[in-house]
């Protein structure tokens, strides 16, 4: 089953299948988060829905960090 993760720190999404611990690439091995997003939905959107997903996520995760 494909998954869709997060990085908490950047907004990079990516997929995987078969994996539990996630690594962003892209802040050097940060440990990524599961989206309530399924795979057929993530395939469906453009790249722009795709940031905008992004920064919908970062945007209401990072709320109580401030």
């Amino acid at each position: 089953m494909m998954k869709v993760y997060i990085c908490p720190s950047c907004g990079w999404m990516r997929v995987v299948s078969r994996r539990k611990g996630v690594e962003c690439y892209k802040c050097k091995g940060r440990e990524m988060s599961p989206v309530k997003l399924d795979f057929g939905a993530y395939t469906q959107m453009t790249e722009v829905e795709r940031q905008d997903y992004a920064d919908g996520w970062m945007y209401i995760h990072q709320k109580g960090k401030h």
